[in-house]
């Protein structure tokens, strides 16, 4: 029992992890969900505490539902978690999970390279083409896109550059935001 317990640490771990889905007022009750990961391959280092997911990767959590070619997760001393979702060639990696809120509210992002989250300092980072869209029903309501886009979740703050290396460069781009007009509550 002793070795079941410790083989299954990481797999639990990598539960925690994705509490990331705290990300823009995410469906609280996804919290308590099991994370479930599909993937062709799953290799896992104890020595180096990190799980390798390899090969048209699912991770699913109540609304959350990410895909990647390959995903890397690793833990630290202090038991907290670092991920990273990579793209597959010519393609995205990308998630998306209901927001409270609303009935019909979602978050979506994209990213031609990764998609890394840190549970330490909770902030997410797209790599490359990256995109992030806030949803009502079928209409977008806001939208972010650059090279590159930071987003804090406990400060709710985003950042957007017009290069991979989250540094804006003169001639690298533009970024761009579509905020949509709010409804007013008039009494």
């Amino acid at each position: 029992m002793k070795n079941f317990a410790r083989s299954t640490t990481p797999l639990l771990g990598l539960a925690c992890l994705f509490a990331w889905a705290a990300v823009a007022h995410a469906e609280r009750a996804d919290r308590d969900k099991p994370t479930n990961v599909e993937a062709n391959q799953m290799f896992y280092d104890e020595a180096k505490q990190t799980n390798t997911f390899i090969g048209n990767v699912v991770l699913t959590r109540g609304t959350l539902v990410m895909h990647a070619e390959k995903l890397l997760v690793r833990q630290d001393a202090a038991g907290y978690q670092y991920a990273t979702m990579y793209a597959p060639a010519g393609g995205l990696t990308r998630f998306r999970q209901k927001r409270d809120g609303g009935k019909d509210l979602w978050i979506e992002g994209f990213a031609a390279d990764r998609i890394e989250y840190d549970t330490k300092s909770e902030v997410a980072k797209l790599y490359k083409q990256a995109k992030v869209k806030m949803i009502d029903g079928t209409r977008v309501t806001d939208e972010v896109e650059g090279e590159f886009i930071s987003y804090d979740s406990r400060s709710e703050f985003y950042t957007v550059t017009n290069s991979a290396s989250g540094e804006s460069k003169p001639g690298s781009g533009r970024v761009r935001a579509t905020i949509q007009p709010r409804e007013r509550n008039e009494k």
